[in-house]
């Protein structure tokens, strides 16, 4: 057994060791691409301070247009009979966006951007909410 759990971790390195390399390729790209652009700024106005530019954040992932995730979960609330889980609005959420389930960094995030839409809608009066054994939430419309 121990050299399928080697061999699969020698994979696993292969992999990421890829990965980085790829980033390390990309990242050297991009710096170029600052440089030569810095050098063209710099050929019309020769006194420019780089340093006054700042960075541009990155939009995010999978941005959602307004109102769909309160759309997705307050359909799924309205069409179930019993109570709902987070993350089974998280994962309703994202099956009807057609977003990958196993990606766990993105579905941390959805599961923030659901919670946060369900507390909104508690806030207001139109979900309830019940705490369960092991920190479980479900969450059902006020009828």
């Amino acid at each position: 057994m121990s050299e399928h759990v080697i061999s699969g971790l020698m994979k696993r390195r292969a992999e990421l060791a890829g990965q980085v390399e790829e980033a390390q390729t990309r990242l050297r790209q991009l710096l170029n691409d600052v440089d030569s652009i810095d050098a063209a700024l710099r050929i019309f106005d020769p006194n420019i301070d780089l340093e006054e530019i700042k960075p541009k954040p990155l939009p995010p992932r999978f941005p959602a247009y307004k109102g769909e995730i309160a759309r997705i979960v307050l359909t799924a609330l309205r069409q179930t009979t019993g109570a709902l889980t987070t993350r089974d609005l998280t994962l309703r959420v994202m099956s009807e966006r057609g977003l990958n389930p196993n990606d766990k960094k993105l579905m941390g995030a959805m599961a923030k951007r659901t919670g946060a839409c369900l507390e909104a809608y508690r806030n207001r009066g139109l979900i309830k909410s019940e705490r369960h054994a092991g920190n479980v939430i479900t969450w059902e419309i006020v009828r």
